[in-house]
């Protein structure tokens, strides 16, 4: 485990300031909702785990969050203006194109001081259905001891929309904690099986909050197009 002393923790003043930025932000431009806030963990290490379908989901639950929390964030936008406030705001460089050793060293260095870490562990923006996840999440939560708290993040995708367009001013749009899932490692077991079982109960667990959240809400999992749509209203069902 790392300590802040390796140079590896971002600190937790500039995502506690990014996030104030945040709240402000979205609940004025945007119908914003929080539901069940208080199960994410007011003190220790703690995993957020959220489905992706568009590039506003990392500020919306940053911003949302009850709170600070270091996300992993793709090296591709830490250039330029966005890269400059992704960074005062204590966020986390990882290169997907290979295993990145020390953003995870950074991830757990977070954890290791009792911080909030967020990952997108279905890797990338798409139908936000969760039919698939990278084991990522569930080596850090392994590592850490951290609980993982699945997030539904929904309306930030309107139908037609490409994955880098915001939603317009006003819409909808809604942040959903589900209960802490704890990633335990079977005794007997080699870790690639633990992992793979491990892995895709969270998928199983993350895929049914995102449709419990959706009727509650009443803000259906968008997508971009009729097609997709239907594709990943079969995946969510299917979850459920």
């Amino acid at each position: 485990m790392t300590s802040r002393r390796d140079g590896l923790d971002p600190g937790p003043v500039g995502a506690a300031r990014g996030r104030r930025i945040g709240q402000v932000l979205f609940t004025s431009l945007y119908r914003s909702r929080v539901l069940d806030a208080d199960k994410v963990p007011a003190t220790g290490p703690v995993l957020l785990a959220s489905n992706h379908t568009n590039v506003l989901d990392g500020p919306l639950v940053f911003g949302m969050s009850p709170r600070p929390v270091h996300f992993l964030v793709k090296t591709e936008l830490f250039h330029g203006p966005v890269g400059w406030v992704l960074d005062r705001c204590g966020q986390i460089a990882i290169d997907r194109s290979h295993a990145d050793r020390r953003a995870l060293q950074q991830g757990l260095a977070v954890l290791a001081r009792g911080g909030v870490l967020g990952v997108f562990p279905e890797g990338s923006r798409g139908l936000g259905d969760v039919a698939a996840v990278h084991a990522g999440i569930t080596w850090l939560a392994l590592a850490s001891g951290a609980p993982v708290i699945p997030i539904a993040c929904l309306g930030t995708r309107t139908p037609g929309a490409g994955i880098g367009r915001p939603p317009a001013p006003r819409h909808r749009v809604a942040v959903v904690f589900g209960d802490p899932v704890r990633i335990t490692a079977e005794p007997g077991l080699p870790r690639r099986e633990v992992h793979r079982r491990e892995t895709e109960r969270l998928r199983r667990v993350l895929a049914a909050h995102v449709v419990d959240s959706a009727r509650r809400t009443g803000i259906p999992l968008t997508s971009a197009g009729p097609a997709a749509g239907r594709a990943a209203n079969a995946n969510l069902e299917e979850a459920s």
